[in-house]
Order: structure tokens, then sequence, then C-alpha cells
């Protein structure tokens, strides 16, 4: 069973909800011209990335209207959406991924858990891991600095994931981070990774959006300031990789106690 996904990288407008909204219905359409079954937009692509806007109004949880152009775009496309987006939910503030599937109720499903420094002010983080399933394939979904922990990624592969989604905003010098985090998380877990990133205004974000396939190689990537990276993710390549890349099976949930060596003692001893 395979499942064709396509990355966004792209710029969005901060504070600019509508013109952003209307973009991401556009990269459905493109999406959709390519025979795609799940599409990824880069950290709080709907609001943009930005500290004004995110101090300001956002959209909210608790009206979900908002979110009517890209049902439409994914009614329309067949194509199942995941739109990062800075949200209101009651007495705080999230980084959350939606789901939108195709005549469904959007879904609002994963709250980043892993705030950067600058975010923590403004931000609560979530508090568990969500994944679904498209073609007999878990998707797994995680927001930007998630990525950086190996054991967000290791837990959702635990609970079954074969494909790890994390939507991002990496700043200038960030690149080569990026990508070996990406690339961990992928060979560690013998599963695939999707990266989306944001390019643009206001921090010249560096976009990177790639996928990854389960070995930690980059099998698509964008190739441009804006653009779709799109690749088919095959569940037979998990279990050729797994079985031939044994970290995953071989992994030890306890390791025992760890033991340390006092070095004053042992100059002392030494000493004798």
């Amino acid at each position: 069973m395979t499942v064709r996904i396509a990355t966004v990288q792209a710029e969005a407008t901060p504070g600019a909800l509508e013109a952003n909204l209307s973009k991401a219905m556009r990269w459905i359409d493109l999406a959709a011209e390519q025979h795609v079954d799940v599409i990824v937009f880069p950290e709080a692509f709907t609001t943009g990335y930005d500290e004004s806007a995110f101090a300001g109004p956002l959209p909210s949880v608790d009206d979900t209207n908002w979110l009517a152009p890209i049902q439409r775009a994914v009614d329309r496309a067949g194509v199942v959406a995941i739109l990062n987006t800075a949200l209101a939910r009651h007495d705080r503030r999230t980084l959350t991924d939606v789901i939108l599937r195709p005549h469904d109720a959007p879904l609002v499903a994963y709250d980043k858990q892993h705030l950067y420094d600058s975010e923590r002010a403004v931000f609560a983080a979530g508090d568990g891991g969500f994944s679904f399933v498209v073609n007999d394939l878990r998707l797994a979904l995680s927001v930007c600095y998630d990525a950086n922990f190996p054991e967000h990624a290791a837990a959702a592969a635990a609970a079954g994931a074969d494909v790890y989604v994390n939507s991002g905003a990496y700043f200038p010098g960030g690149a080569d981070r990026r990508d070996l985090h990406s690339a961990a998380r992928a060979l560690d877990n013998g599963m695939y990774v999707v990266f989306s990133g944001l390019v643009g205004a206001p921090y010249d974000f560096i976009g990177g959006s790639a996928v990854f396939d389960p070995a930690g190689r980059r099998i698509a990537a964008v190739d441009g300031i804006e653009g779709l990276a799109v690749a088919d993710l095959d569940r037979d390549e998990i279990a050729r990789t797994r079985e031939s890349q044994r970290m995953w099976a071989d992994r030890r949930d306890d390791l025992g106690p760890q033991r340390t060596l006092d070095h004053h003692a042992h100059d002392a001893a030494a000493r004798k």
C-alpha cells in the first residue's frame, strides 16, 4: 500500500488569514493535479510565523468557519490536508495541526509539544501525540522543534507510525540541523519523515521542505523558493529497511541504571 504525499514550501503573509488560506487552496489544487493523497503545510501557515500575529486575534477553535475555504478545496480535490495554525483555544493559545479530510468535519488534532524559547511566552504546549491512517499507512504529527527530540519520533513509531510529519519554520543558519534531525528520525525508527517549511517573511525563513525515506535518504525536495515536493510512501520499503537496518527491532526499552565513576575516589585509590 502506498500514500502519495506532497509537502509545501511557501511564504505566508504575517497576520493575513484570508490571503494565506487562499494560497493554501491553490497549493491543494496543484497537489490534486499530481494525484496526491495528502498535502502538508508549514508551521503557522494560516497566520504566518510572526510575533505580532501571534499576539493579536487568532483563528478560534470554537468556530471553525474560517476553515470553510480549505474544506471546499479538500472536498473538490479529494486530498487530505494537514494545516498548521496558531490557534485560540479558550484560555490558551497553541500551535496546532488541523486535519481536513474530504467531506468530513475539520479535526483539531495535535498541539506542538516542544515549544521553542520565544514561543513559551505566548503558547501552551500540547500534552500528547496524534496519528491517523491514510491508505493503510499511519501518519504521526509533529511541529518543528518536536523533531529535535529523538524520543518524540520514537514514541510515534512505538504507537505504530509509518510516517513522521513535521511542519516547521527554520531561521537562517539552521539548515544543517534541520536536515540532520529529519534524516536521523527516519533512520532511527525505520519510517518516512516528511518536512514542510516556511520561506520568507518576516524572519527570512529558509524552507527545506523534503521527504526522507526510512533509511534517512532525501528522496524528494522542493526545487526553488516555493513549490511542492511529492513522493510515494511505500509500506514495503519500510519493511525492507527495518529488516536490513535493525536498530528499531534491536532497541532496548530498559538499559538499566547508569553507573558513574567518581574521579576523586578513583584518584585517592590510585595513590594508595
